[in-house]
This record gives structure tokens, sequence and C-alpha cells, in this order.
């Protein structure tokens, strides 16, 4: 995902991809999965650890399904675990510069990852160009602004702030979901359907599993150490905004909403 001058504000500490493993097509990609059908060729850009990848790839076999990810450890982990899927397939690649032909896919992807580059309509630019003519694009992106969660603490918007302070240090759009459609059609894609969905964690296993997730990502993950590099936190501070978010997981009524936007159009 991305290109050399691109950084993903997020890296790929276990405490980012503990989150990655966990996402389906039924909890990511509902908006797509009905547009699917047996035979369609499918690309998925920024797959991760290729969960979201290894569901769609069951929906339009016997198509192919091709993952591809900028990081090579993230793409060797997608490749073992579902090295028994015969019509999917991982690599390493770039979603500015694509391999492929023109007009090479039926469906292209993207999850959580216009909001990480420097310059997404050049992405959507490139998927358009692999997409067959009338090809359908598929992209689902957070609204960090967006997000709602219970007990209030300062602590928390805090977190806030600091996060969007570190993505405009790289480039990236933390509020992505409210620029996709704009993006969509700047790249020349049409017939555009917008919609929304959440992720709502409630459930005392939610909460923490969600609260220690985020403190690890404040203090081990590359989030924590742009912080620190950059001057933007301190440790102690980072620590106590990782306490925040453990203290937020044992409240009884704790709940976190995670708001994305997403897009369905036509190339």
């Amino acid at each position: 995902m991305g290109a050399p001058a691109d950084r993903y504000t997020h890296g790929h500490h276990d405490s980012v991809l503990r989150s990655h493993r966990w996402r389906t097509a039924a909890n990511s990609a509902g908006f797509l999965v009905e547009h699917l059908s047996p035979g369609h060729r499918l690309l998925d850009v920024g797959c991760g650890p290729g969960t979201i990848t290894s569901d769609l790839a069951q929906l339009v076999e016997p198509g192919a399904a091709i993952g591809v990810d900028r990081s090579a450890d993230v793409v060797s982990e997608a490749s073992a675990s579902f090295v028994s899927q015969t019509n999917l397939t991982f690599e390493v690649g770039d979603v500015y510069d694509l391999r492929f032909d023109q007009g090479t896919f039926d469906v292209a992807y993207a999850h959580q990852v216009l909001q990480h580059l420097t310059d997404p309509v050049a992405a959507l630019t490139e998927l358009r160009r692999v997409l067959r003519r009338e090809g359908l694009l598929a992209v689902r992106d957070a609204d960090y602004a967006s997000f709602a969660w219970y007990p209030a603490d300062p602590r928390l918007d805090r977190w806030m702030a600091l996060y969007h302070e570190v993505t405009r240090l790289n480039g990236a759009e933390a509020d992505a979901g409210r620029h996709l459609a704009h993006w969509v059609r700047e790249a020349g894609f049409h017939d555009l359907v917008v919609s929304s969905s959440n992720w709502t964690h409630q459930s005392r296993e939610e909460t923490q599993w969600w609260g220690r997730l985020w403190a690890g990502r404040l203090r081990e993950s590359d989030i924590a150490a742009q912080c620190l590099a950059e001057g933007l936190a301190s440790r102690d501070e980072l620590d106590e905004l990782a306490r925040a978010f453990l203290d937020w997981s044992h409240d009884v009524d704790s709940l976190f909403v995670v708001v994305s936007v997403e897009v369905l159009a036509r190339a």
C-alpha cells in the first residue's frame, strides 16, 4: 500500500495487525458482497493479513482474487494463512503503480487505505486503469472526527487531537470518509452510491479488546514512535492516554463507535 513518500501511520505492530485480522467481509465489506458474482476477477489493494480478501475470494470463485500490499511481511503472512484457497494469491505491490494491464479486473476494493495516502486521487485513478470498462470500485474509509464514545474522558479527546496531528504530518487525511465521494469523482468514476456503516464495540469482550489494542498502539506502534520523534507527546503522556483507553474499557457502560463511509462506483 502506498508509495515511498507515503508513511503508513499505524505501522505493522501486533496491536495493529490484531485488529486487521479481525476484519471480515461481513463486518467490513457488506456494501460490496451483494454485487459480487462467481467468475469475477477481484483486486484488493492494501489487503493486510488477507482476512477480507479470503472471504471475497470465496464469493467470486472460480474467478480469481489478488491481494496487494506494500508490506512484504504482511503479504507473507497472508499467503501462508490462506494457502489452501486456489483462486487467491497475494503479492507486494504499489497502489500508485500496479503491475496489471489496463482492464484486468471486474472489481477493485480498497478498505481503510485511502486515508493513509498523500495522493488518494492518484491511487484511485490507477485503480480505474486496471478495471474493465464499467468495472466496479468499492472503497471504505473511517472518518475519525465522527467517532463516538462513552463515557467522556478529556484524555480520549486529547488522543483524537493527537491522532489528527500525526496524520497531518504524514500528509494523510484522518477524516477520509467524508472526502471519499469527492476523491472518487475526481478520479473519473461515475454512478456513485454512497453509504456508511459502523463498527460498534459495546460488550465487555469488545471494549476490553479495543481498549487493549489502542493502549498497545499508543505505547509500541509507529504512532507512538512518530509522536515521540516529532515532539508531539512525551512518553509519560502516551502512557496516560494508553491508561485512558484501559480505564474506558472497564466501565460497565463503555461504548465506542467507529464510523466509516463507503462508496461504490463504476469505471
